[in-house]
């Protein structure tokens, strides 16, 4: 269901892959989404929502473009190495990320100066899909938030839920039938406005995490809403319990 005509031009990509992947996605979900109001219409914001697939920026997109808006990723750079779809995804206005590397740094610009020309710009903070046991949001990463505190745009939570009943975590086989249910509740922005973005050094990390900290904690109370449960008082941080930052071969299985 439609919600907002997308009032942006679409480009050739997203006019390539728009007819052929909204289809499958009508024909393989059931789609409760709730609180797509708060999707601005109009103007620069980031999105950010918990990780439970790999499919989960297929169903993300799904949401956004029925709301009017073209997403932009930040897409790890793997997906990169393959010369077709970086073709592709550069064509779709994606990110590519270098991870824990200097040029990584050219990623944050790139997206901070996306949301200044109005785009929204797409955010997984936990950078990987959840490694808590039952798939609860961890601990997430400050680059929402450093985006965030750099433009002061709005930060829009979503929690979501069934993506992993569509596609397990680092599988590569989906289970399109019957028709999973995917459940993506979106919250108000997130408030920052007592946070500055600093001027360097321990002030402006601590800034960020605290705000963070705020994006994690919305994320989590929507997915509870979602999921009907309570999450962990504490969420499941990788680095102390010695998780990997990120998969790397598990990453290039999933790009080989």
């Amino acid at each position: 269901m439609t919600v907002r005509k997308l009032q942006q031009p679409r480009g050739w990509a997203f006019s390539f892959a728009v007819p052929i992947v909204k289809p499958l996605l009508l024909a393989t979900t059931r789609r409760d989404w709730r609180g797509g109001e708060n999707i601005p219409a109009t103007g620069g914001f980031v999105l950010v929502l918990n990780h439970v697939s790999h499919v989960d920026p297929l169903l993300a997109a799904h949401l956004l473009y029925d709301h009017g808006r073209l997403p932009r990723y930040l897409a790890k750079s793997g997906l990169f190495k393959n010369r077709f779809l970086a073709f592709f995804l550069r064509g779709a206005g994606q990110i590519p990320v270098h991870r824990a590397t200097s040029s990584a740094i050219g990623a944050y610009d790139a997206a901070v100066e996306a949301v200044r020309r109005g785009e929204c710009v797409v955010v997984y903070p936990e950078g990987t899909i959840s490694r808590d046991p039952d798939l609860w949001p961890m601990r997430g990463k400050t680059g929402a938030a450093r985006i965030a505190l750099a433009t002061g745009c709005p930060v829009i939570p979503v929690g979501q839920w069934g993506a992993q009943d569509l596609l397990a975590p680092y599988t590569k086989k989906p289970r399109l039938f019957p028709p999973k249910k995917i459940s993506m509740h979106v919250g108000g922005p997130v408030d920052l406005s007592d946070l500055a973005a600093g001027s360097g050094g321990g002030a402006e990390a601590a800034a960020a995490q605290r705000a963070t900290d705020r994006i994690m904690a919305a994320i989590t109370a929507l997915v509870e809403q979602v999921r009907g449960e309570r999450a962990p008082a504490v969420r499941f941080d990788m680095r102390r319990q010695g998780a990997r930052a990120d998969d790397e071969s598990q990453d290039r299985k999933d790009t080989a």
